[in-house]
């Protein structure tokens, strides 16, 4: 499968256009952040001239917030913040399929906030666009609160 192939498939999905009902950083929805996560790792892997596996970045870019819920909610599970990337890696490996490098890569991207630190040139890209992104929304957000 091609890394166009792997997009499609991932964001195609009735599932996966769940995304576009949960928001987070301000009026950014999960799908737009993670559609934002992918493009700013695949900029980093053309700016540094990388050599990596561009399918797992893919999925794991795609795939790193997907855990399904509204954690607005009251009844949202607890302690989003750091343990939304393990519910994110069993809904992916569940409804995509992930190799054990690819949930590695979605379990450690809130590093350093997460206690699991990244183990692939992928996870570490990952981690650094996720971290961008998120702040780059916030900031642009009409929501914020300042």
């Amino acid at each position: 499968m091609t890394e166009i192939d792997i997009f499609q498939e991932i964001t195609e999905s009735p599932q996966y256009q769940k995304l576009k009902g949960f928001y987070q950083h301000g009026d950014y929805s999960v799908y737009s952040h993670s559609i934002n996560v992918y493009k700013t790792c695949f900029r980093i892997v053309d700016k540094l001239h990388l050599k990596l596996d561009e399918e797992a970045l893919t999925k794991i870019a795609l795939l790193h917030d997907y855990f399904l819920y509204d954690w607005h909610d009251k009844d949202c599970p607890k302690h989003h913040f750091t343990g939304h990337p393990r519910r994110a890696a069993k809904n992916a490996k569940r409804d995509f399929g992930l190799t054990k490098k690819e949930e590695r890569a979605i379990k450690s991207h809130m590093f350093p906030a997460g206690l699991r630190p990244p183990t692939s040139r992928e996870a570490l890209i990952l981690t650094c666009a996720d971290k961008f992104c998120a702040t780059r929304e916030f900031f642009l957000s009409k929501r914020q609160k300042f």
